[in-house]
């Protein structure tokens, strides 16, 4: 699949996250992929998943184009998003369509985010989508060769952090189409829990809308309603 088709196929289309982690039951390549699967007959156009053997298996069996990553950390203890060359190798190899990598300004290999990415470009044949925060580092990856922004670590950030009660942040997504135009894709993804606040993300101008949480992780969507009971 090429770059065209890739962005053609999932124009004001929704993108799903399906990942999970430590002793979630579908911490593993076939509870992911049924998610996955799951997520298709719903109408998603495209899957992100984490893990290089998830990611294998979600090739295999799901038959939709695949955004790879995985997860690590800085020094600081916060998520890496394929923070290596050699993660990045990986997950090409399993087969995805799309590498995710972080976009931010701390060093991974000695490198920032945008450094990261003008290598893998310059090294390597692939789509690359550069998770971002804030306004600055999306400007900052797209120059370095970016082929798409997603607003993904918005909020989850040193920088940025403490909107996790918060819808997604309608101002940067608004701020970056202005910015680029209609013809680069910025994706919108982080806070999107429901179908009104994906709707409001489309409106907003974002490319497409990535949903994880509210569609994949069972225990969260639980842990919503008993707080709200609670409450």
């Amino acid at each position: 699949m090429n770059m065209s088709d890739f962005f053609y196929q999932v124009k004001n289309q929704l993108i799903v996250s399906c990942q999970a982690e430590g002793d979630s039951p579908f911490n593993s390549p076939q509870g992911v992929t049924n998610f996955a699967i799951a997520a298709k007959q719903g109408g998603a156009v495209a899957i992100r998943t984490e893990g290089v053997e998830k990611a294998i298996m979600i090739v295999q069996k799901v038959g939709l184009p695949v955004i790879g990553l995985v997860k690590s950390a800085f020094a600081d203890g916060s998520v890496c998003i394929t923070g290596s060359f050699s993660s990045v190798d990986q997950l090409l190899k399993a087969g995805c369509d799309v590498v995710a990598v972080d976009g931010t300004q701390r060093l991974r290999e000695g490198l920032t985010g945008p450094e990261f990415i003008r290598e893998i470009k310059k090294t390597r044949r692939c789509l690359v989508m550069a998770d971002i925060a804030t306004f600055e580092e999306a400007v900052d990856c797209a120059r370095a060769g970016a082929d798409c922004v997603s607003t993904t670590l918005n909020g989850y950030t040193p920088e940025t952090a403490g909107k996790e009660g918060e819808g997604p942040d309608i101002e940067l997504i608004e701020s970056l189409v202005r910015y680029y135009g209609p013809d680069y894709p910025v994706i919108a993804e982080g806070r999107i829990n429901t179908p009104e606040l994906a709707a409001s993300a489309i409106k907003a101008g974002a490319w497409a809308v990535v949903v994880g949480s509210a569609i994949t992780r069972p225990h969260l969507i639980t842990k919503w309603f008993v707080d709200a009971i609670k409450k």
